[in-house]
């Protein structure tokens, strides 16, 4: 018998190795292409089109590299294109979002306490919403105000809040500020495919049929190659968010993810002017500070049902099978007993301000919505609890199997 929940804990894992993987790739060179463009200089004798060059020195070589602002007048024999690591980092992504919050949507992606959603109507939120801002960021750039970047990317900052303040109202905290995440993410996948690329295929068709490339298609590419780029670092801890309850398991969650996007802001903007000037500007880092005591004050406030609330509300159709299944009283008291001083709304466990990952394991009704959760951290294997905290014996695990297997065949 095929055991479905190590399965796809497994096929995640992967998925979850590939987008990592991608993600690395895609973000090294971003970061490395937008410091070698501002790091560019002019010289003497440069060939005809250079608009600067640098020298870099790595790995035990030197390499001397020089940019054509449109481009040079005769096709390079090799041409190395970088699309592949944001497509696939993109695509692996999506596949994530579906086997953990579409797949697993009973448990990680509504929150009944909100709103009263089937689960296919969550989903169909999910999906559609990832689209919206992609619409909206484009026609704005193709209007008038793509010629006003720092209004642009002022608006664009308006619908992030927006947008996190509208996942708030319908998913729980930690699918919230991973579908915001996917959300900007999206974006910038989107400005790769719909707009660089072709802008780059139009220039590179030029070279080949003869004709002088128009100088307009890169200069649209930069301009979104740039947003991406302050974009980049909020992404990223927003994917990473689902290890920090503080930041997405309290009343101001949306708040907290909307002032992260202003910290890589004013980060980028340090190592950008860095690698333009030498010098980044000492008032980004007081502001990220500033930005970052904010957001750990606005981490006090807590939005988290309380244990009266959880005891009252009503079992979803997923946690009434596992709740009616044989061994669950049995599991319900091994899972109080070992995982519960940490996993409480109030952890009294030293040192654990919040429950881990957001996960509570205090009522009948949290140890049925977890129950996929703690059978593979605590019932097939170790992870859970913690050696040095307690020690959980063989036959409480056992019990967790059972309980669980029970659940699966009724």
């Amino acid at each position: 018998m095929f055991d479905t929940a190590l399965i796809w804990d497994w096929v995640a894992f992967v998925v979850r190795w590939i987008h990592v993987i991608t993600a690395m790739a895609w973000i090294g060179a971003s970061f490395f292409f937008i410091a070698l463009d501002l790091g560019l200089k002019k010289a003497a004798n440069m060939p005809k089109g250079v608009n600067g060059e640098e020298w870099q020195v790595h790995g035990g070589g030197f390499y001397h590299i020089q940019k054509y602002m449109v481009a040079p007048e005769n096709m390079p024999e090799h041409l190395i294109w970088h699309k592949w690591q944001s497509y696939t980092t993109w695509v692996s992504g999506a596949l994530l979002l579906m086997i953990v919050y579409w797949l697993g949507g009973e448990i990680f992606l509504l929150d009944p306490s909100k709103v009263d959603l089937t689960l296919w109507q969550g989903i169909l939120i999910s999906a559609g919403s990832l689209t919206i801002g992609w619409i909206l960021y484009d026609l704005m750039c193709k209007s008038k105000l793509g010629a006003r970047p720092t209004l642009l990317m002022l608006l664009l900052f308006v619908i992030l809040v927006v947008m996190a303040w509208g996942y708030n109202q319908i998913f729980t905290g930690r699918a919230a500020l991973l579908h915001l995440g996917a959300f900007t993410a999206t974006i910038m996948t989107a400005n790769v495919f719909f707009i660089i690329m072709p802008n780059q295929r139009i220039v590179v068709k030029d070279l080949k049929e003869g004709r002088t490339p128009d100088a307009k298609y890169g200069k649209i590419a930069k301009l979104r190659s740039t947003h991406n780029n302050y974009l980049t670092l909020p992404v990223i801890f927003l994917m990473l968010s689902t290890h920090y309850p503080l930041s997405f398991a309290t009343e101001y969650s949306w708040a907290i993810a909307s002032l992260v996007f202003l910290t890589g802001v004013t980060i980028r903007h340090y190592f950008n002017t860095l690698h333009a000037t030498g010098k980044g500007p000492s008032w980004t880092w007081v502001a990220t500070v500033g930005l970052m005591l904010l957001i750990a004050w606005l981490s006090t406030f807590s939005g988290t049902e309380t244990y009266e609330q959880a005891e009252a509300r009503a079992l979803t159709p997923a946690e009434q099978q596992f709740a009616a299944a044989p061994g669950f009283l049995d599991a319900f008291d091994t899972v109080v007993g070992n995982c519960s001083m940490c996993h409480a709304r109030e952890p009294f466990w030293d040192g654990v301000p919040r429950a881990p990952k957001g996960i509570y394991l205090e009522t009948e009704s949290d140890v049925a919505h977890y129950a996929e959760r703690i059978y593979l951290n605590a019932g097939i294997s170790h992870a859970m609890p913690p050696p040095n905290a307690v020690e959980m014996d063989a036959e409480s695990r056992a019990t967790i199997i059972t309980w669980f297997n029970a659940a699966r065949a009724s």
